[in-house]
């Protein structure tokens, strides 16, 4: 596996295309997550992620607009701002605490908690615009190994819709969204 830096460059830059493809019209379009709308997928990952870092590791990130006025950039503005603070040396000697995880060396919990959920909303973000729902296979694969043991934690988090049904057969992408609650 690549760097926590490398893996959200890669990661957020899938996101990034599909933000720039978003029809006007379709910010508005229902997606996978109830209640959600597509504009919805780009607010949450702008607006819990700052407050996990300001509380956790003492980072601010740059704001860009609001997601109702620009979520392209309201996304770009965020997304470079995640990417300046993996990009620099020094934010591997730091440490994010957090009651829920203990402490953990910073480009880590980013990468863990922050580019894991990045990936994953990439398909919410696909389906609610109508382009390109297809996610790496090989991530696909290592995250759902990974997730797998601790499926009762990640569903008492409430984070995690219950689990979806599909046959064994189905495909590591289709395994692993019906894993965390949507309907492939």
């Amino acid at each position: 596996m690549t760097n926590a830096a490398d893996e959200h460059r890669t990661v957020a830059g899938v996101f990034t295309e599909r933000v720039r493809g978003v029809r006007p019209e379709a910010w508005d379009h229902p997606a996978p997550v109830e209640g959600w709308v597509a504009r919805d997928v780009v607010r949450h990952l702008v607006e819990w992620f700052p407050g996990f870092l300001k509380a956790g590791a003492g980072v601010d990130l740059p704001q860009g607009p609001s997601v109702d006025e620009d979520p392209v950039k309201a996304w770009t503005v965020h997304s470079d701002g995640v990417q300046s603070l993996l990009d620099d040396p020094g934010t591997a000697d730091r440490t994010l605490s957090n009651p829920h995880i203990g402490e953990i060396p910073l480009d880590q919990a980013v990468d863990r908690f922050y580019t894991a959920d990045v990936f994953m909303h990439t398909w919410d973000l696909a389906r609610a615009s109508g382009q390109d729902e297809r996610l790496d296979p090989d991530r696909c694969g290592w995250m759902l190994e990974g997730m797998l043991p601790l499926d009762e934690v990640l569903r008492a988090s409430g984070q995690y819709g219950p689990r979806v049904e599909v046959p064994d057969t189905a495909d590591v992408q289709t395994r692993l969204l019906a894993f965390i609650g949507r309907h492939p």
